[in-house]
């Protein structure tokens, strides 16, 4: 903390940037009527990102400890792209603290939805959130290697 009391920035943080991964849902996400992916899956996917983060601060794939919130916001079908993107909130001594969301940036558009074929698709100016969620994963100390700043 600086003396008027304000957080200050781990440049740990700062340093291990941001995360994402862009995913297009096949057929086999698929699991409910319509083509509708399973919310799981967008856990799946901040699980990936919160190792990527945690491999380029620690040099450990570290271990999911608990989502504090999880929020399905908009539905994902077969052959939406996905991106789903994480950043460190807080670094703790084994503890890191995780945001993540995953957007919604490209959807098929089939004929009855106004394309011209069945391969017709839309990329989406303004991506959809479709999920988002804070989560804590654990890093043993003795595993850390630690990045310099």
């Amino acid at each position: 903390m600086t003396q008027s009391g304000e957080m200050t920035s781990d440049p740990r943080i700062e340093a291990t940037g941001e995360v994402m991964i862009r995913l297009r849902m096949g057929a086999h996400d698929g699991h409910y009527a319509g083509g509708l992916v399973d919310g799981a899956k967008m856990l799946q996917l901040f699980g990936d990102v919160a190792t990527e983060l945690l491999i380029r601060l620690d040099g450990d794939e570290g271990l999911f400890r608990a989502y504090e919130k999880v929020e399905f916001l908009a539905p994902v079908f077969v052959g939406d792209y996905v991106e789903a993107i994480g950043r460190i909130l807080h670094i703790g001594k084994s503890s890191r603290k995780i945001e993540f969301v995953a957007q919604k940036v490209v959807t098929p558009l089939p004929p009855e939805k106004g394309g011209k074929a069945v391969s017709s698709a839309d990329f989406l100016k303004t991506p959809v959130v479709v999920c988002r969620a804070v989560g804590t994963c654990v890093t043993p100390v003795e595993l850390q290697r630690g990045i310099t700043v």
